[in-house]
């Protein structure tokens, strides 16, 4: 046997011994967790992928045949795509598109509290139904950031709600004492992005 035969039989033999040790490892840690409980999760920062990546678990949800609620805050005024796929499932997903679009775009912050609390009170209502498995609270975090509803009675759902069910918020500059009550607090960070290059929002990728 050549030695370049011996050294490639050598790297594999050390590499697939790495390789049961990992494996081991990971079964041990992996038989360590025991515990199930509905999360509370957050995507937030300034990166795109916030909503696409809870949408994701929407959809993974609908695959188990879980019910899900969904509650798009101040995207009501817009067409979007996940919205048009998700009414085609009518028995597993509810989704209330509530609001007139962002502050930039309203420029009216009476009303855009009116549904900001129109779309809480449907949150709300989901996560009383026991049917639902998941909440998404899709753009919660910018009715927050302005005040359009108050935290401590977000806090104060969130931290009450059912033990078995899943909420997903997204949106930028998530509060700090939502990040603290949470379970998995995700923040997306922004490397490149198209806009700044002139390039306008597209459909299919960023609605």
């Amino acid at each position: 046997m050549s030695s370049e035969s011996q050294s490639a039989e050598d790297i594999n033999r050390r590499a697939n011994e790495k390789s049961a040790k990992r494996k081991e490892a990971r079964d041990k840690m992996m038989a360590e967790k025991t515990r199930e409980k509905g999360l509370v999760i957050i995507h937030t920062g300034k990166g795109k992928g916030k909503s696409t990546a809870a949408f994701g678990m929407v959809m993974r949800c609908i695959g188990h045949g879980m019910k899900v609620g969904v509650v798009q805050f101040i995207k009501g005024a817009w067409n979007t795509g996940e919205r048009t796929v998700l009414e085609r499932f009518p028995d597993l997903c509810e989704i209330k598109a509530i609001g007139e679009g962002f502050t930039w775009e309203t420029q009216n912050r009476e009303r855009d509290i009116m549904f900001s609390r129109q779309a809480w009170d449907e949150a709300c209502r989901m996560m009383d139904d026991p049917s639902f498995k998941l909440v998404l609270m899709d753009e919660l975090n910018i009715c927050l950031r302005y005040d359009y509803l108050p935290l401590d009675e977000v806090i104060a759902k969130l931290t009450a709600k059912r033990p078995d069910l899943h909420v997903i918020i997204t949106g930028r500059n998530a509060k700090d004492e939502l990040i603290e009550i949470a379970d998995l607090v995700t923040e997306m960070t922004m490397i490149k992005h198209p806009f700044r290059d002139g390039v306008k929002a597209q459909q299919g990728i960023e609605f």
